[in-house]
């Protein structure tokens, strides 16, 4: 509603799901390039998909502008409470000791969650056993059951079962402790500086739209998620708000695509 207001025209929003996000992506990136058709889309889409996908059908590189970056939530390290480990610097510990004996639960291949254990393995030169499941919300009820040990799921899927104490927190992966959470640490502070790993939200629109589209949209996107009912929703699911500039936001999205391409290759992770 705040952006059919400003912008004079309805926003309507069509959802388009399918093989992790590429077939929305697709539509947009080779559709209308007037700035009429806008894709939103999780990290995932952005930045990670290329590497998974033997056809994903778009280039994001080639084919998407970047317009903003609108939100984003960092992973979280937890474990089940009968685990010992209590910080990461003890979970790397108990991987040298064990070598692949330990493992960590996923929401599937080239997850979030699975490259943020591959993440640190190839950070702190650790074996982990990773288990893959059919989406998150399996992963994380067998974590809950003390079936599998840890996971690094995203922060707004576990905070609830951390406050309740049927999670035990390890660590943030941010580079700063999180507003909803300032008890727990961060990777980064616990011995493995830069480790990073998040969900972030942003648009983009097909790489032929004007730049003063743009530009407009950029615009009109940050207006809208600085409003005060939007801002507390977006905080309420633990999501920070970024609205960067469009070439801030395009310099991003080249860094996190070439971090997820190299750790994609490391894992040898695939979907199709």
């Amino acid at each position: 509603p705040l952006m059919s207001h400003s912008l004079g025209v309805p926003v309507i929003v069509e959802n388009r799901p399918g093989a992790g996000g590429n077939l929305g992506a697709a539509l947009v990136a080779k559709g209308d390039t007037s700035g009429h058709t806008v894709l939103m889309a999780p990290s995932a889409v952005l930045a990670t998909n290329q590497w998974l996908y033997k056809e994903p059908g778009y280039d994001p590189q080639k084919d998407l502008t970047p317009v903003i970056n609108a939100a984003s939530t960092p992973n979280m390290w937890v474990a089940h409470p009968s685990v010992p480990m209590k910080t990461i610097g003890e979970v790397i510990a108990a991987a040298r000791a064990k070598p692949g004996a330990l493992s960590f639960a996923s929401g599937g291949n080239g997850t979030t969650g699975h490259l943020c254990g591959e993440l640190l393995k190839t950070t702190a030169h650790v074996d982990l056993l990773h288990v893959p499941y059919k989406g998150p919300a399996p992963a994380l009820q067998d974590v809950l059951a003390g079936r599998v040990p840890l996971m690094c799921d995203n922060f707004s899927n576990v905070i609830s079962h951390v406050r309740s104490g049927r999670l035990r927190p390890i660590a943030v992966t941010a580079l700063k402790r999180h507003p909803q959470a300032p008890e727990v640490p961060t990777a980064d502070e616990s011995g493995l500086p830069g480790f990073e790993i998040n969900v972030w939200y942003g648009f983009a629109v097909p790489a032929a739209a004007p730049k003063p589209v743009v530009q407009k949209l950029n615009a009109e996107i940050a207006r809208a998620l600085h409003a005060a009912a939007v801002a507390d929703r977006l905080r309420s699911l633990g999501l920070t708000i970024v609205a960067d500039q469009p070439e801030e936001f395009a310099r991003f999205v080249a860094a996190e695509s070439e971090k997820m391409r190299r750790l994609v290759q490391v894992s040898g992770a695939r979907v199709d």
